[in-house]
């Protein structure tokens, strides 16, 4: 038996020597911790399933998870089922605890499968769990038939079978297709090999895209200083605080400000760019082309 095998973890010998409730049993002590919250009654709750909930974590050891781990979110999952059972639903706490005990290994198994999230909707966690069962039943089944499914096709009949969108099925076959790996592994087998990192493109700024930027805000600057000038103390003012600040002013604050109407402010405003434009596109061509 799979739990034989754990015994590095006393856990594992404690629950197996683990009272059995009988349904009476079981509701007296739920009702004692949910009513009274009486702690014993909780702890003998837990290690009455603790047996459960282990046999569970062990069905996920495929996933390449530590044992221990497992076993360890089995137990929060079983903790959780207990706080939220309610036993007045004449349900067994076993049948409950179930899904709790699952959902707990299963988010655990996914958040460390890779470093890259794998997924966290319903749907996904359903694909990340059974896409390689489905495949092996659908490949058997064409096989059986005579016939070969390619890669989409057999998408296709994944994403139908499981009930989930086919851009998940290929997006869920990627992750599931190969592990990480380190970006500072060598790719050859000889000692002076490149790392993978180096071949990585580097999507930083290049020299000289640094030196065209500059130049290029430099001359925006150049341009936007010439241009207000072409307006008065008023329009200057309002064009200042209307887009040049960090926070822009409101043409309603501008107004009481100057004790102007909302209205005329943005006159005011519409004008001042009127004659920056103007003033611009005597500049020279590359003004001229950048307002077009």
């Amino acid at each position: 038996m799979a739990l034989d095998t754990m015994i590095e973890n006393p856990l594992p010998k404690r629950a197996m020597k683990a009272e059995l409730l009988d349904a009476e049993t079981e509701l007296q002590l739920a009702y004692a911790w949910r009513d009274e919250r009486d702690v014993q009654a909780l702890h003998r709750l837990i290690n009455a399933y603790m047996r459960l909930a282990i046999s569970m974590a062990s069905k996920f050891r495929r996933y390449g998870a530590p044992m221990n781990d497992l076993i360890q979110e089995a137990g929060l999952g079983l903790m959780k089922a207990a706080d939220k059972f309610d036993p007045d639903r004449g349900v067994r706490f076993s049948t409950y605890a179930v899904w709790w005990i699952k959902a707990s290994i299963q988010d655990y198994v996914m958040r460390n499968w890779s470093m890259v999230r794998t997924g966290s909707t319903s749907s996904q966690k359903s694909l990340f769990f059974n896409m390689r069962r489905v495949q092996a039943q659908l490949e058997r089944q064409a096989q059986s038939e005579g016939t070969r499914l390619d890669q989409h096709q057999l998408h296709q009949q994944i994403a139908t079978e499981i009930g989930v969108p086919l851009r998940d099925v290929q997006m869920m076959d990627g992750r599931l297709a190969g592990s990480d790996f380190s970006l500072n592994a060598v790719q050859s087998a000889e000692e002076e090999g490149r790392e993978w990192i180096e071949a990585l493109e580097d999507d930083s700024a290049q020299a000289a895209e640094l030196v065209e930027e500059s130049h290029d805000t430099r001359q925006l600057r150049t341009w936007l200083v010439e241009a207000m000038q072409a307006l008065n103390d008023r329009e200057r003012f309002i064009i200042t605080e209307r887009k040049l600040r960090e926070k822009p002013r409101t043409l309603e604050s501008l107004g009481t400000e100057l004790g102007l109407s909302k209205e005329r402010v943005r006159q005011l405003e519409a004008g001042a760019f009127q004659k920056m434009r103007k003033s611009l596109e005597t500049c020279s061509r590359e003004v001229q082309n950048f307002l077009l």
